[in-house]
This record gives structure tokens, C-alpha cells and sequence, in this order.
């Protein structure tokens, strides 16, 4: 089984790639979606982000305030190193065994969907790193647009990760989302069609 690196910045698209190819027929890992299943209700990943960065990030509920959290971490370097030690070893746990799985099951391509593949230092076994790629100017505009950030808030989060000029560097597969929908999807479906043709 080949797996994909799926990766990009704050705002670039790598979302609407990953649904493009979802729709493709990929088996797409969704990092995020992995995430909120280990910080659910009654987790120990939950648990120790109330112990160790504060109470106040559980709703009454008993789930997380991401919003409450997301607005600290990306102005506390600190703190945001503490919420990744916590959460990402356990998400990465969680997607290699999906992967495994996947193997067992006899698919060809996985695709792992992770914003900070490059930021976690190679931990992820990977063949191909894709990049989706848009100019800082473009995820400012989109981050704001999107999230209703004011600007100064929207560069905080680019800024609190890897610059999109450097991972573009790092790339082996660059997916350019600097025009439309269909500009975007073409370059998707030309490179798992490559894949697949392996």
C-alpha cells in the first residue's frame, strides 16, 4: 500500500482536496476527525488538557471548547506545545493503525490528511508528501473571510505554523489552489490517476 502525506496551511484548500478525493473513491485519514475522537468525552487526552492547560476548555457537557482553546494556543507558543504533546502522539497512534488496517484490507493508496505533517519531524511513514499550496496573501484572505478572524488574529494562526513557502519546498507533490474549483480538481484527479496507474 502506498500512503500519501496530505498537507498544506491554514486556508490553502487541503480540505476541499481531501473531499475531491474522497469523491475519487480514496481512503482519506482524516487527522482532524481523529483528533476530536481522542479528546471526546471522558478521554484521558481530555482530561489531561483540563489538568494541565485549565478547567475552563471543558464545556459543561463535558466536551472541549475548541474555539476557547484554539483563540489561547495560536497566541501562546507554550501552551500550544503543551495541547500537541498531548494530542498529536495520540492521533498519530490512532492513524497508523488505521493504516494498518487499511493494509489488511488490501487497499492500494491512503491518503493521511494531517495540517502539521512537516512540523512532526518525519513521524509519519509516509511515500509522498502533497502540498496544497495558496500564497500567504490568499490564506489571509480566506482565513478571514471563513473564520470572521480580524487580521491580526488570522496572522497569528499562519504564523504558528510552518511557512507555506518552506513546506512547498518540502514537497513532493505540489497542489496549487490559486484559482478555481475546476483548475484545483484537475490536478487532484491527474495525480491519483498516477497513483492508481502505479
Amino acid at each position: 500500500m502506498r500512503v500519501i502525506g496530505l498537507t498544506g496551511g491554514i486556508a490553502t484548500g487541503k480540505s476541499t482536496v481531501a473531499e475531491i478525493l474522497r469523491e475519487l473513491g480514496a481512503n482519506v485519514v482524516d487527522a482532524d476527525a481523529v483528533a476530536h475522537e481522542v479528546t471526546a468525552p471522558g478521554t484521558t487526552a481530555l482530561q489531561e488538557i483540563a489538568e494541565r492547560l485549565g478547567a475552563e476548555f471543558v464545556r459543561e457537557d463535558g466536551s472541549l471548547d475548541r474555539a476557547r482553546l484554539a483563540k489561547v494556543v495560536f497566541g501562546d507558543a507554550h501552551r500550544r506545545e503543551v495541547l500537541n504533546g498531548i494530542v498529536h502522539p495520540r492521533v498519530r497512534a490512532a492513524m497508523l493503525e488505521r493504516c494498518r488496517q487499511l493494509a489488511q484490507e488490501g487497499v492500494a493508496v491512503a491518503i493521511l490528511d494531517v495540517p502539521l505533517l512537516l512540523e512532526a519531524e518525519g513521524r509519519y511513514p509516509v511515500d509522498e508528501i502533497w502540498v496544497v499550496y495558496a500564497t500567504e496573501n490568499l490564506q489571509l484572505t480566506r482565513l478571514m473571510q471563513r473564520n470572521g478572524l480580524s487580521e491580526a488574529d488570522a496572522r497569528a494562526r499562519i504564523a504558528a505554523q510552518m511557512p507555506i513557502e518552506e513546506k512547498r519546498r518540502l514537497a513532493d507533490v505540489v497542489i496549487e489552489n490559486t484559482g478555481n474549483l475546476k483548475f484545483l480538481r484537475a490536478q487532484v484527479e491527474r495525480e491519483f490517476r498516477r497513483l492508481l496507474g502505479r
